[in-house]
């Protein structure tokens, strides 16, 4: 336990620090993330780290989260146009190895790659929001995630007694995720409530909803493929806290998932 404090301490106050500061610094440290985040993923499926077709991962990593639009440089292509495309070469790599690398461990890197490369893209791209507010859009979803996984956890523990889903994590109940989603519906309003006009109550509310429900889901996602390749954690980058996607398995669906549903004005 007390390694697990010290590492959330300093792992967490350097985090922040970056996101305070922004711009060009905060999003090369996400894309490092994002790379360290595919590297556990490939890693856990016991896949060759740096084989080519991982390589190719990799690749499609970095482009998804590059920081295009703060270096002014546009975009190659779209991203539906780089997506179809990738998959057409995670797919000509089965071709060309002769079925060495058989479709499905093709398709399951192509589908990290989207996972993981959209995800922490998102999470960039929200502190650099052309409104100037991406501090406060960022620090918004970041407390609403945390707040859910400190209500389920709480909650959980003091009146958890029906099972959320035994199969894949057998702690979690379902008075847990609701004390989850109680308590990121409430810490998203008090952001409402002092931003001062900028975020409306009812927005926020959704955000809260929205964060804490998808942001569980995503850890049950990890869980269920955890269980799957039979890992504790995805990594031992942080002590105590296992690797990179252990600690942003929320974030890389609830960033996106913000943005797709425009929740952030």
């Amino acid at each position: 336990m007390k390694q697990r404090l010290i590492t959330g301490i300093v792992a967490g106050g350097f985090f922040l620090g970056m996101c305070w500061l922004g711009g060009l610094t905060y999003h090369v440290l996400i894309l490092i993330m994002a790379l360290i985040g595919y590297y556990e993923f490939v890693r856990m499926t016991g896949l060759p780290a740096f084989g080519g077709t991982a390589v190719l991962g990799y690749l499609s990593v970095l482009y998804l989260g590059f920081p295009w639009t703060l270096l002014q440089i546009p975009m190659p292509l779209p991203t539906l146009a780089i997506l179809w495309l990738l998959m057409l070469l995670f797919l000509a790599v089965t071709v060309t190895s002769k079925n060495e690398v058989p479709i499905a461990q093709a398709a399951l890197l192509f589908l990290g790659a989207v996972y993981i490369g959209i995800g922490f893209a998102s999470i960039a791209e929200t502190r650099s929001t052309p409104d100037g507010h991406g501090l406060f859009w960022t620090l918004l979803l970041l407390a609403a995630i945390w707040s859910s996984d400190a209500g389920a956890y709480f909650t959980g523990r003091r009146f958890g007694k029906s099972k959320l889903w035994p199969a894949i994590s057998p702690n979690k109940t379902v008075e847990g995720a609701l004390g989850g989603v109680a308590l990121a519906v409430i810490v998203a309003v008090v952001f409402a409530v002092i931003s001062g006009g900028l975020l409306s109550i009812g927005r926020a509310a959704a955000v809260g909803v929205s964060a804490a429900v998808v942001g569980q889901f995503g850890d049950l996602i990890q869980s269920a493929y955890k269980r799957v390749y039979g890992v504790k954690d995805t990594g031992k980058l942080l002590p105590g806290h296992g690797g990179i996607l252990d600690r942003c398995d929320s974030w890389i669906v609830v960033f996106p998932f913000i943005h797709i549903l425009s929740l952030l004005p």
